[in-house]
């Protein structure tokens, strides 16, 4: 485990009171590049956040911030072990991955057509990772402190083809990675695995006709140009992660400079939100000037989609036991009291 080093690094004046100003060394890291939406807001938030919060509170520490960033020390697959390992003290975690290690915190992929307000995600996992002791201590376990959520904007289908009724997905080939290869359960679709990184080719190639996927990501990765049919469903946001400290490290810093962190967290949160509302909505725009057409799936076509889905909550409360049911409830709890109706109750019977 990497530690902290803290280097006084030159005395000043202050008044008539000297003091030595403190320099801590912070390695920050992700396996995606700065404009990726889940790292646009630590490089641009939270650094120059936690600058000023140290500076405006008397000067006292500085950080050198060590970049790391667009996996230049890991890829995607590695980045809580990135994080957990110290071998970056702050990292993009992607806990969409980690299903086997952190399943607690993917409820959301579990219980699709919940909300599609991705700020109202961010809020909810921002105030449950601490104030739940299920996700807390899921953080800790993992050697970690969680300090901020990552989310994504709604998910919908982008393909060669348009969807007006359930009767269009019909054999169809949709890419649907992970976890939302169980949205596609009852619909007559057939999920691939696949990654925006892979859909492009896969649609081009006939290994697959469309994605399930969200605006802010089919943009940069130009999937329209094979997918110029996107029909909006509103599967939902989702919670994809976390901006999380290494646990040891962080226990380490001094109490201003946890504070700072803390403090930088909350802004990063709205900037993380901020950006991805403007970058859906300007990919939308710029994706419909190259051609892509948008479809609406009809309400009563939507209600067939989310009635007709099995249980698919069912083995995730298998697999996470009473702590998965406490975050489940707490989850629903959340959404309801902040006004969202999700069309399907996933806690019902708990």
């Amino acid at each position: 485990m990497k530690l902290m080093t803290i280097t006084t690094v030159t005395a000043m004046l202050l008044g008539s009171a000297a003091f030595a100003q403190q320099s801590i060394t912070v390695n920050i890291g992700s396996s995606h590049p700065e404009a990726n939406i889940w790292v646009y807001a630590m490089k641009n938030t939270f650094q120059p956040e936690v600058n000023r919060i140290l500076a405006e509170g008397g000067n006292e520490y500085q950080v050198n911030w060590v970049e790391n960033y667009a996996g230049t020390l890991y890829k995607f697959t590695d980045t809580r072990e990135a994080v957990m390992d110290g071998i970056v003290d702050v990292g993009m975690v992607g806990t969409v991955w980690e299903g086997a290690n952190m399943p607690l915190q993917n409820v959301t992929y579990f219980t699709p057509f919940a909300t599609e307000d991705h700020r109202m995600i961010i809020e909810i996992f921002d105030d449950l990772s601490e104030s739940l002791p299920e996700l807390k201590n899921s953080w800790a376990e993992n050697g970690m402190v969680h300090l901020s959520s990552l989310i994504t904007d709604s998910y919908d289908i982008y393909a060669n083809f348009p969807v007006a009724s359930m009767a269009d997905l019909q054999n169809r080939k949709l890419n649907a990675p992970g976890t939302s290869a169980n949205w596609l359960q009852g619909t007559g679709a057939t999920p691939v695995d696949g990654a925006l990184t892979t859909y492009y080719t896969n649609i081009q190639t006939g290994v697959t006709e469309g994605a399930l996927s969200f605006a802010s990501g089919i943009l940069p990765t130009r999937v329209y140009e094979v997918a110029p049919e996107l029909t909006r469903v509103g599967i939902g946001s989702m919670y994809f992660g976390g901006i999380a400290a290494n646990k040891a490290f962080f226990e380490g810093l001094p109490e201003p400079v946890q504070a700072a962190f803390r403090e930088a967290a909350k802004a990063t949160s709205v900037a993380h939100g901020d950006y991805v509302g403007d970058l859906a909505a300007r990919a939308l725009t710029e994706m419909q000037a190259a051609g892509l057409t948008i479809h609406q799936l009809p309400d009563e076509e939507k209600a067939k989609w989310v009635s007709g889905l099995p249980n698919i909550i069912e083995p995730w409360l298998e697999q996470t036991g009473d702590a998965g049911k406490t975050v489940l409830k707490a989850y629903f709890a959340a959404l309801r009291e902040r006004g969202a109706t999700p069309l399907r109750n996933w806690d019902e019977g708990l």
